[in-house]
């Protein structure tokens, strides 16, 4: 069986739950594979093998010093080595940089923003907004494929994660751009937006940057707190928690949808939701149409009283 190589997001050595995914993905088209780069690797390992990684190649940590070059001479090497069947990153924006150069190096193709992937490595778009789906297949070389994040639902699988050491001869043109400083997310208590099984957003509905009434519900349910464009366009909630086409893209089990009318733009973030539940005024928000369960009526009453009733029910 063919490898399939995955390259791991982590932090600080806590792989992200974008990686499970596409070792899922991984699993349908051969042999898992994951290529570690940074420090932390061992860390990392025993979440590898939860979702079936079969071996871990761990590159020298100073590539981690480098920006995006370095990671595809990499990876179009060990692709060479282990004659892969393809290569999975996150579609992150960093990674898809990566696999680009990493396509031009192997002169193959390169599919990015995909959503899920076939056993024949036909992968699904989710173009327009979400308003249609594509198909596509890239005809020559190992196809090089970058998936969306929560769009594929990770399920665990024993690996047996072994590691090997790898060692790549990097250009010095690929030195030329160098990390000189990181600065990471400030992270408080509740949950990372992307990994969070419950997101609460609020939208332009909530009417101004008090945005205490979604935050409290989300606190209740041990949830992340999301916002629309219109919410942030308005300066009413940080640009990071933007869930939409042009922010972040969510797939928890549940979303909730307070004072959001549904626009394309902010469906294209989260239509991919197990269940979802919307609070709007207006009965023909477009929101209704994509909803599991919809209240019409002020989300400044329905909140509240939702809180409240969860909080006695813990």
């Amino acid at each position: 069986m063919a490898e399939v190589l995955v390259l791991v997001d982590h932090v600080d050595g806590e792989v992200k739950k974008v990686t499970t995914e596409l070792l899922t993905v991984a699993r349908r088209i051969g042999e898992p594979a994951a290529v570690w780069i940074g420090d932390g690797a061992d860390a990392g390992r025993a979440r590898l093998a939860e979702y079936g990684a079969a071996k871990v190649y761990v590159a020298p940590a100073e590539l981690g010093d480098y920006v995006v070059a370095p990671k595809a001479e990499l990876l179009a090497k060990l692709v060479g080595d282990t004659s892969a069947a393809a290569v999975l990153v996150s579609a992150t924006a960093e990674n898809k940089e990566i696999a680009g150069r990493t396509a031009v190096k192997l002169g193959s193709g390169v599919l990015t923003d995909v959503v899920d992937v076939t056993a024949e490595l036909v992968a699904e778009h989710s173009v327009f907004g979400g308003s249609t789906i594509t198909h596509a297949k890239v005809r020559t070389g190992v196809p090089v494929i970058a998936v969306r994040p929560n769009a594929v639902t990770p399920e665990p699988a024993e690996g047996a994660a072994a590691q090997e050491d790898v060692a790549v001869e990097v250009s010095d043109a690929a030195k030329g751009a160098k990390v000189v400083e990181r600065v990471a997310e400030e992270k408080g208590e509740r949950p990372e937006l992307t990994e969070a099984a419950i997101v609460v957003s609020g939208g332009r509905g909530v009417g101004s940057d008090d945005f205490s009434v979604v935050e409290n519900l989300a606190d209740a349910l041990g949830a992340a707190v999301g916002a629309s464009r219109a919410a942030v366009d308005s300066g009413w909630y940080p640009n990071q928690f933007q869930v939409g086409q042009t922010g972040k893209t969510v797939s928890p089990n549940l979303y909730v949808a307070l004072g959001i009318s549904g626009a394309i733009q902010h469906r294209a973030g989260m239509q991919t939701s197990k269940n979802i539940l919307a609070v709007n005024k207006d009965p023909e928000a477009p929101i209704f149409e994509l909803a599991d369960f919809g209240v019409v009526g002020d989300l400044h009453t329905v909140a509240p009283r939702l809180t409240e009733e969860i909080t006695k029910r813990k």
